[in-house]
């Protein structure tokens, strides 16, 4: 198709014998012309590299910028510090899921959505009367290289100047810092079930970054790999573990990221189901824990957990 995405990586994935999937005109990377499982264990033992361009990628701007976004996600934003990231459903006025992914703060009119659809905009709008808020899709914008593996902090640390044992998990530091020279965005969250960080860049400094990273160690990784290791941890992805349209985040057990006190469309049809659910038996229940490697969900193009 000649209105086929190209990632800024492109030519890198093709010199090393990639197999490419597209998907609704973006490119996603099976394997880098090696082995998937020699990939994975990369991923899990050491320190693996994803390109993440095809995220879907939203900047919600303005003065109710939060609750535009709130009005269809099923996590609280109320109360988020800046810096912080929130995952959860994005969902219609049943309660059932549209779409699942993280919101990042940057400040109290600045947030990034990451999710799979690539144009919200429509449900967005559906549920905006009233506020004084904007939506850009900055997909084709913005590169994003996921780092992965226990070692991923000793790997990107030697590239950054930033302390990056200050980053909590699901949290990102708003200004701008530098990667491998170049000026990035610094996320501490990830896909694998392991330890991981995600770069944000312009496309141009894309290849700076994934090649200064593969001189560090990381080892190129696609999504076969990170099927497995997703699957391994109960991470979901879209089309996969559910359609959008067909059922309620109550039915994946994401309970820790659903809120029926907000301003969500669906919170009122979410806490009838969860009422409903609470009575019913057969559902695996989601367990608390404290440990970042065993999170609940997300996304092929990137997710998560946050409670």
């Amino acid at each position: 198709m000649t209105d086929d995405k190209r990632s800024p990586l492109a030519d890198w994935h093709e010199a090393h014998g990639a197999e490419v999937l597209i998907e609704d005109g973006w490119p996603w990377y099976m394997h880098e012309g090696t082995d998937p499982l020699v990939e994975y264990e990369a991923l899990r033992t050491a320190s693996g590299i994803w390109d993440l361009f095809s995220t879907c990628k939203y900047e919600v701007t303005g003065p109710d910028a939060a609750r535009l976004i709130q009005r269809r996600f099923t996590n609280s934003l109320a109360g988020v510090p800046g810096g912080a990231v929130r995952y959860g459903a994005f969902v219609d006025a049943d309660g059932l899921m549209v779409d699942d992914g993280n919101v990042y703060k940057f400040d109290d009119e600045r947030f990034w959505v990451l999710i799979n659809t690539a144009d919200p905009d429509g449900w967005f709008r559906e549920t905006a009367d009233g506020l004084d808020a904007e939506v850009a899709h900055r997909t084709e914008d913005l590169a994003m290289i996921a780092v992965q593996g226990p070692t991923s902090e000793t790997t990107l640390q030697g590239l950054t100047g930033r302390d990056l044992g200050e980053l909590g998990y699901f949290r990102f530091w708003p200004d701008p810092t530098t990667v491998a020279g170049v000026e990035a965005t610094i996320f501490r969250t990830g896909f694998s079930g392991e330890k991981g960080y995600e770069i944000v860049m312009a496309p141009g400094d894309a290849r700076t970054v994934w090649d200064a990273l593969i001189a560090a160690g990381a080892t190129p990784f696609g999504l076969t790999a990170v099927d497995l290791a997703r699957t391994e941890v109960g991470l979901i992805i879209i089309a996969v573990d559910y359609n959008p349209g067909e059922i309620s985040p109550w039915d994946l057990s994401m309970d820790r990221f659903i809120k029926t006190g907000t301003e969500c469309v669906g919170a009122a049809a979410l806490a009838a189901r969860g009422q409903a659910r609470r009575s019913a038996s057969g559902r695996c229940r989601s367990k608390a824990t404290s440990s970042p490697t065993t999170a609940l969900p997300s996304r092929r193009t990137g997710a998560r957990l946050a409670s």
